[in-house]
């Protein structure tokens, strides 16, 4: 039983519990980084059914670590066959170290020491790795905060609207919650108490920020001007990062919360903790579902706005190149930001076209487009030159002709008189 190893997958992070010799071997492997699962965080459920003293002791001894699933380790489940249950969403399967094959699925995983036997603590083991997943993203989503050397606070501070000045009070009070529970390991009644009804003034802070990226997408549309659609352009540009930003903080904040409300719920009411678990993986979606669609809004109306710019680049050419600039800005930005929030993973469909190609694709467009028409103009241009050269030689020659005869002509008829004027 030693080298047998547990899978677990949420969709989002893939848990491998074991001996931990046998999980090391496992991870090195299969070349997978990861990080503690932190088992030791399941001791109010492991006190739950018959013999759980016992249980809880032997998985205690085991070792857990969770890995980001990525397009490489997500393999894995299709790998190892793990089984999906419909009714938790979580694929498992148990994995026997000297045989490298499937021994068994949660249904017939019947060892003492087996988290997967065991509904409680296969459902804490659930949690811990929602909680991880979550801690990750907003991992990334503060690197990412500091490689747009967009500071949020600043942002936030620069603006006098009450809603985002509520906020700044709701960032303080999660960052002492979070620090309490590093310094301590669990979330007290105390210190739920102070973040559990912050969550309105973080929805209303994205709310506003939505509508924000929301007007400057209308704004974009009902420019039809070259002149006007420059300029809202540029203001696209330069305000869009900073409403990124704003959303970003906002789903920081709200994963925070998350985190620390399955804390609180695995030591008030374990029972319910899948349950939770899941409603909380369903707004997280909705969430993101909603960024996701106003975003692609805002897209939208800016590729719209570069195919503008492109039909006019003849009459517009430094306009139309400013257009398509501040578009594939913007597409950049939000790009970027889908993938800190892992949109692009959740929503397939946008892996279809990525926004950035599509606006640099238009940017070379306006320039393919530019060139050809400077060529044609030239092509023109030399054309007539070639024609009004051709037109004045011909025209040239025929006047030559004309006083070439005209003179003739003359000089016939003085003689003529002369021989006239000798015989009188």
């Amino acid at each position: 039983m030693d080298d047998e190893i547990q899978l677990i997958s949420d969709g989002d992070g893939l848990a491998v519990i074991g001996n931990p010799t046998a999980v090391e071997r496992f991870l090195v492997s299969e070349g997978l980084p990861s990080k503690d699962l932190g088992l030791q965080r399941l001791r109010p459920v492991l006190n739950i059914g018959a013999g759980a003293a016992r249980a809880g002791s032997e998985i205690a001894a085991d070792s857990g670590r969770w890995v980001k699933l990525t397009k490489e380790s997500a393999q894995l489940v299709d790998k190892y066959g793990l089984r999906t249950s419909s009714k938790s969403g979580l694929s498992t399967g148990v994995l026997k170290g000297n045989s490298g094959q499937i021994k068994g699925f949660v249904e017939f995983a019947k060892g003492p020491r087996s988290v997967l036997s065991n509904p409680a603590v296969l459902a804490g083991a659930a949690g811990i790795m929602a909680q991880l997943a979550m801690r990750q993203t907003m991992d990334e989503i503060t690197d990412y905060l500091a490689a747009i050397d967009e500071k949020v606070d600043d942002v936030l501070r620069a603006q006098k609207d009450a809603v985002l000045a509520d906020m700044i009070g709701v960032d303080l009070v999660i960052e002492e919650a979070m620090t309490i529970r590093e310094q301590v390991g669990r979330v007290s009644e105390v210190t739920w108490s102070k973040v559990q009804a912050t969550s309105v003034t973080i929805a209303r802070t994205q709310a506003y920020a939505l509508r924000q990226l929301d007007a400057l997408a209308e704004k974009t549309e009902h420019n039809t001007r070259i002149g006007d659609l420059a300029k809202t352009s540029k203001e696209a540009e330069s305000k869009v990062q900073e409403w990124l930003a704003v959303l970003a903080r906002c789903f920081q904040l709200q994963d925070a919360i998350a985190v620390l409300e399955l804390d609180r719920v695995l030591d008030t009411s374990p029972e319910e903790l899948d349950r939770h678990r899941l409603g909380l993986r369903a707004a997280r979606r909705n969430r993101l579902d909603l960024i996701s669609r106003s975003t692609g809004r805002l897209m939208a109306r800016m590729e719209a706005a570069a195919g503008t710019a492109n039909a006019k680049v003849l009459l517009h050419p430094t306009a139309s190149r400013a257009v398509v600039h501040s578009s594939d800005q913007v597409a950049i930005a939000v790009v970027d930001f889908h993938g800190r929030l892992g949109i692009e993973r959740d929503r397939r469909s946008l892996e279809a076209r990525r926004w950035a190609d599509a606006a640099a694709e238009a940017r070379d467009k306006v320039l393919e487009t530019g060139a050809e028409v400077r060529d044609k103009v030239l092509e023109t241009g030399a054309e007539g030159v070639d024609v009004a050269r051709q037109l004045g030689n011909e025209t040239l020659d025929r006047a030559r002709s004309v006083t070439g005869k005209l003179s003739s002509g003359i000089a016939e008829r003085a003689l003529r008189r002369r021989g006239d004027d000798g015989r009188a």
